[in-house]
């Protein structure tokens, strides 16, 4: 089974596998956003993180590559009475536009190396000057909690992969903590995060 049919297998079952509710980290920074900016949230999944940036007034696109995952993001949307625009893509593939978004949000994506080089580029690209970066992953030390994340130790981040990448930012805070999460049924317990608040 492919990554892909993988994730459209687990988006298919009615209740939403990382819930409603918006990732904790990203609700710590509303202070941070400003109405009606553009953002971007990047395999945003069944719309969870989408569907709030835009109850705060912000302009959003969410993409994934699930087109079921979308389909529920689009239904939370209109739930809660909000516009959201939503775009299937692959992040690998996806032709990423130049200086477009005011934040980009990229909670929990976890790509082997061989495809964090380019999707780190990318993201830098597609952030106008002043833009904010907003990013949570899983740390490697996630392996002995095995509360969610990736099965594997590559595709986690430590604090010299993200601080390689966004060094050059005009500001750049990297925290790292081991925190309790509640996300739908898929990130449960304490966990091993990362934490990046970057301004281009």
């Amino acid at each position: 089974m492919s990554e892909h049919e993988r994730w459209e297998t687990r988006f298919r079952a009615p209740a939403y596998l990382f819930g409603k509710a918006p990732n904790a980290f990203l609700e710590r920074q509303a202070h941070r956003l400003r109405p009606g900016a553009t953002a971007l949230t990047v395999a945003d999944g069944e719309g969870r993180n989408g569907v709030w940036l835009a109850e705060q007034g912000l302009d959003v696109l969410a993409i994934d590559f699930s087109p079921t995952a979308l389909g529920k993001a689009r239904a939370l949307a209109q739930e809660r009475g909000v516009r959201l625009a939503t775009e299937v893509a692959d992040i690998n593939t996806w032709r990423w536009p130049k200086a477009a978004y005011e934040v980009i949000a990229a909670i929990f994506i976890h790509l082997v190396p061989a495809e964090r080089t380019a999707f780190f580029a990318n993201v830098k690209a597609a952030l106008k000057s002043g833009g904010l970066l907003l990013m949570e992953n899983y740390r490697p030390e996630q392996l002995n909690y095995r509360t969610g994340g990736p099965p594997d130790a590559e595709r986690t981040y430590t604090r010299e992969i993200l601080h390689a990448a966004f060094y050059d930012f005009a500001e750049l805070d990297i925290r790292e903590h081991d925190s309790v999460i509640s996300e739908g049924t898929a990130h449960v317990g304490m966990s091993a995060l990362i934490d990046l608040v970057g301004r281009k």
